[in-house]
């Protein structure tokens, strides 16, 4: 797994504890303390071991590479002459992060950058690559060609800045500003806690977050922002045809080459490191921004941190952001304080160390450092894996070069001016830069309970599809501290969204006048929402990802007991447990193709009843539930039929991505016709045909029929994930702009509302998709 370093190294790591000596084991086995399990895994770390990275990290050059540059610049220009700019735009940033600084390649690559950008509409954007490409010494005879472009893009930029003028209305602008006052006055929340809400303490919790008052559905509880994150790389971006076709030449981008590497924005212009080839930025402020916080030191291990897997990078991240006098005295209070145990708390924020009056949480290293890191529930294995990662990593960095100045410990706290001898750094690494790594190892074995996916919606259908179709994909993982204070529930009382890049909606909700807090709106945000009414001492709980609509108590048990080291007591498994036990009472799941387990909506054969878990063969069967019928089902026939199933949904799938939704139709009317027999109405895999039905008539222009089958895709979305859900939420969207397509008026003016409420209830009032439903309403009542 990605978070995990690469399986190359796991092995090696694997049989250096195989073959550790039995009473070393037993000795690293027994170590209570981060510090010594650290120290310990130094010393057993070798040159063998540096070495052995270094082969296996050859693989991932993260060097200036001149010709590379260049054939990313050549496969920009297929691109650009197919006229597909985006493609284009990206490969030449590709060959901008190749290219060697002040070299002709660079030169080229923004020049042929800034012509896709121009093709693009992007006429700023297009003149600012001008600029660098005659910076970086563009050749002379072609200089023409930038002059040309230079022009047209002055004359479009002229012309789009009279539109503006002519639209400008001083006397409206001037009414609307009280009303902009006001919306300030809310957005003043910002990031932390909302007054109606409170940190709280127990023994059995920990510190955990109740509501003091009150909390309306919708209403935001807090903002956060993470300390640290890492992108993911490696993660795909396919959109329809367009996706398929670049699979094919080759041509896929990940995530890292379309975001930026540190607020995670998505831009076509990025910015490059100049000391690698990965790095790259939304602009010049993150660039630098990123430097001074880690990435000089980043820059440095290059490859090592590609291999070493994304959690090993986002700790050492965190680290490196914090500096040596944070995490001293982060570690001095441990010290100074003794109070309960870890094993006391469930929950995944620590009160290890300090009373349960203090409050660690906000932007703070303090209220990372102190989350748990349940050394002691780590098997030996995992935590020799991680101890001799860290000590690895920390050996190549004291080999890099002498740490900043502003770590030395010597230096008085509040210096902050640099002597001129103390700017190229402290001599060498001192004996008290341990620390370092053993922060760096807490944060790792912190990370496996607290680290947070960032998501995001990711286009699946054709770029000219008529209707929104969507999944959702993990982009980054990061480290939120306010968030970590939630304790979980498999049905919370929350909904929580990320956002990435320019935060529109939060910015929409300040005035002009508030220029401070604009910056803020900048990055990832992570804004948590009541998804119900929360009365007043009534703990707000969010789901840590096993979720009961989603999957069988024993199994979201099971999951959570392994990662976050708890048995969950939450309100759906205490209810749904004592159901399961008796086998034949209440709600009873099924596996799917996938190995997810559902809600069953399995149909009897023979009298179409509904089955249910057969008690007398301990659960491996089906039995009718209408005892004049009693027809049973083995499980492995139920299996087998929901396979055949799974497999043609996926066959017609790829053939609509293929633009071939006539054959797409016919296969899945059959399956429809297969599914009838053994699936409800309301059955997960039931509505994801019909989902895909809908996609099909939707594709060939048939809005009646696709509206149709969608609406019984919301049937069964509703069915499983509750009429209050974000899923539901975003089918009736799809079903309103189903109805708007085919001119049916009164049908989506009926299902607005339904969406309006569900979205303003999890992703807040200005969230793009409402503006789009605004947009087609206005159309509708006209």
């Amino acid at each position: 797994m990605m978070d995990l370093p690469c399986p190359q190294w796991q092995e090696h790591v694997a049989e250096k504890w195989t073959g550790l000596d039995p009473e070393l084991k037993e000795h690293f086995t027994s170590l209570l303390e981060i510090d010594d399990v650290f120290k310990c895994s130094l010393t057993l770390t070798t040159q063998d071991d540096l070495d052995f990275l270094q082969s296996i990290s050859a693989g991932h050059s993260v060097q200036k590479h001149t010709e590379q540059a260049a054939k990313c610049r050549e496969r920009g220009n297929s691109s650009f002459k197919t006229r597909d700019y985006t493609a284009a735009a990206l490969h030449y940033s590709q060959g901008i992060c190749f290219a060697p600084q002040r070299s002709e390649q660079l030169s080229l690559c923004y020049a042929n950058r800034s012509a896709a950008l121009y093709h693009l509409q992007h006429y700023q954007e297009s003149l600012d690559d001008i600029d660098k490409a005659l910076i970086n010494g563009y050749p002379s005879h072609l200089l023409h060609k930038l002059e040309d472009r230079r022009t047209q893009s002055l004359k479009h930029l002229s012309v789009d800045q009279k539109v503006k003028e002519v639209h400008h209305n001083p006397a409206l602008e001037s009414h609307k500003g009280p009303d902009r006052v006001k919306k300030a006055s809310f957005g003043l929340l910002k990031f932390g806690i909302c007054p109606q809400a409170a940190v709280g303490f127990s023994l059995e919790k920990g510190r955990h977050l109740v509501a003091a008052e009150r909390i309306a559905a919708g209403e935001v509880i807090l903002n956060d922002r993470p300390y640290s994150c890492v992108l993911i790389p490696g993660m795909e971006e396919v959109k329809g045809k367009e996706g398929r076709q670049n699979t094919e030449r080759g041509e896929l981008f990940g995530m890292e080459h379309r975001r930026c590497h540190r607020c995670l924005t998505e831009t076509l212009c990025l910015v490059p490191c100049e000391g690698c080839s990965y790095s790259r930025y939304c602009s010049t402020s993150c660039q630098r921004d990123a430097w001074e916080e880690h990435h000089r030191w980043e820059c440095l291990l290059g490859a090592d941190l590609t291999v070493m897997g994304v959690m090993s990078q986002l700790a050492l991240r965190v680290t490196l952001k914090a500096g040596l006098k944070n995490i001293q005295m982060a570690t001095d209070a441990i010290r100074d304080k003794h109070t309960k145990s870890e094993s006391s708390c469930q929950n995944r924020e620590s009160s290890d160390s300090y009373p349960c009056h203090t409050s660690y949480y906000g932007d703070s290293y303090l209220s990372v450092f102190h989350l748990l890191h349940h050394l002691n529930r780590h098997s030996p294995e995992l935590r020799f894996l991680c101890a001799v990662t860290v000590a690895t990593l920390y050996l190549k960095l004291s080999k890099a070069g002498p740490p900043p100045a502003s770590w030395d410990l010597s230096r008085p706290s509040g210096a902050n001016g640099l002597s001129p001898e103390e700017k190229g750094g402290i001599v060498n690494w001192s004996s008290e830069l341990w620390l370092l790594g053993s922060a760096v190892l807490r944060h790792v074995l912190q990370l496996r309970c607290n680290a947070q996916a960032i998501v995001t919606l990711q286009d699946t259908g054709a770029a000219n599809s008529p209707v929104q179709s969507s999944r959702e994909i993990r982009i980054a993982t990061a480290i939120f501290p306010t968030i970590s204070l939630l304790n979980h529930s498999c049905c919370p009382n929350t909904s929580l969204v990320l956002s990435t890049g320019t935060n529109s909606d939060l910015l929409a909700d300040l005035s002009e006048s508030v220029a401070e807090l604009t910056s803020t709106a900048h990055g990832v945000i992570a804004t948590v929402r009541a998804a119900k009414v929360i009365t007043p001492g009534q703990e707000i709980l969010h789901c840590y990802g096993p979720h009961s609509s989603r999957m069988a108590t024993q199994e979201r048990r099971r999951l959570l007991q392994e990662q976050y080291y708890f048995l969950c007591q939450c309100e759906a498994c205490t209810l749904q447990q004592p159901e399961q036990e008796e086998g034949t009472e209440g709600r009873q799941h099924w596996s799917d193709a996938g190995g997810r387990l559902h809600e069953s909506g399995l149909l009897c054969g023979k009298c179409k009843g509904s089955l249910k878990k057969s008690s007398e063969d301990r659960g491996t069967g089906f039995i009718c539930s209408q005892s004049s019928c009693g027809h049973l089902m083995s499980t492995a026939e139920v299996s087998h039929r929901l396979q055949e199933i799974r497999v043609n949904l996926e066959k017609a799938v790829d053939l609509m991505e293929r633009e071939r939704p006539d054959e797409a139709l016919r296969l899945l009317r059959r399956t429809q016709c297969q599914s009838g027999l053994i699936l409800a109405g309301t059955h997960p895999l039931q509505g994801e045909l019909s989902d895909a039905t809908a996609r099909a008539y939707a594709t060939m222009g048939d809005w009646n029929n696709a509206a149709s089958h969608l609406e019984r895709s919301a049937v069964a979305i509703g069915s499983q994930y509750g009429e209050d859900s974000i899923e539901l939420g975003r089918q009736l969207f799809k079903l309103v702009q189903l109805h708007f397509n085919g001119g049916a008026r009164d049908p989506a003016l009926s299902v607005i509302p339904k969406v309006r409420h569900l979205l303003c209830l999890h992703c807040g009032p200005r969230c793009h998709e409402l503006q789009e439903l605004q947009a087609m309403e206005d159309c509708l009542q006209v």
